[in-house]
């Protein structure tokens, strides 16, 4: 089993340094453009199936991908980012960045002392329920064969990744930084074991640029 695991396009949230979580916000038309290029970069590989976020911007992201394939397209929670509750909608960084995002950006700079407010998801919920999704196609056998679209989001992303590669701290959370939109990243599943093959795979032509709190 190939997973192609992407992080879903630009939406106006992104680009105003809102806080999206489970706030259900569409791609921006740059989302779109992001989200067609990386179709036209993956137009060659056989997808068999895909599983999206059921959040738009990443259920548009993977139409865009899937193009004119027949294949699935199965929305699944367990795979939609992370709950941030009462912070959703605050700006945490630039011009705009309100007080609240002090405490907000913790989850970013300073992970292992973020504490979720009582309405959103903590870290170690996000790695359950992420992890729950890897185990399930670990044990797909009806699978083995198959190529897979995830269509994600950042923290999302970065729990499954991290999973992957061993790293279940809390603290070293971004360890490899936040995927930026788009990105792909190859992970083959083979007799149960996961492997990445490849990792923050580009096809658009835009010069990537880190993502930043402030």
């Amino acid at each position: 089993m190939m997973l192609y695991i992407v992080r879903h396009g630009e939406t106006e949230w992104n680009r105003q340094h809102k806080v999206q979580g489970h706030t259900d916000i569409p791609l921006n038309d740059y989302g779109r453009h992001l989200a067609r290029e990386t179709a036209e970069g993956m137009k060659d590989i056989r997808i068999d199936l895909g599983y999206t976020s059921p959040l738009l911007r990443a259920k548009e992201t993977a139409q865009i991908i899937m193009g004119d394939r027949k294949a699935e397209l199965i929305e699944d929670k367990r795979i939609q980012e992370i709950g941030f509750g009462r912070y959703e909608g605050i700006c945490s960084g630039g011009k705009d960045q309100t007080p609240e995002s002090i405490e907000f950006n913790r989850f970013f700079t300073d992970t292992g002392n973020y504490t979720a407010p009582e309405d959103g998801e903590t870290v170690a919920q996000l790695y359950e329920r992420t992890g729950a999704f890897l185990d399930e196609m670990r044990s797909r056998d009806d699978l083995a064969e198959k190529n897979i679209l995830v269509s994600t989001h950042g923290a999302a992303m970065t729990a499954l990744l991290n999973r992957i590669k061993g790293n279940l701290s809390v603290e070293h959370f971004w360890k490899d930084e936040v995927p930026p939109n788009c990105s792909v990243t190859l992970v083959e599943i083979k007799n149960g074991k996961a492997e990445i093959k490849k990792e923050g795979m580009i096809f658009y032509k835009e010069k990537v640029k880190k993502w930043k709190t402030v």
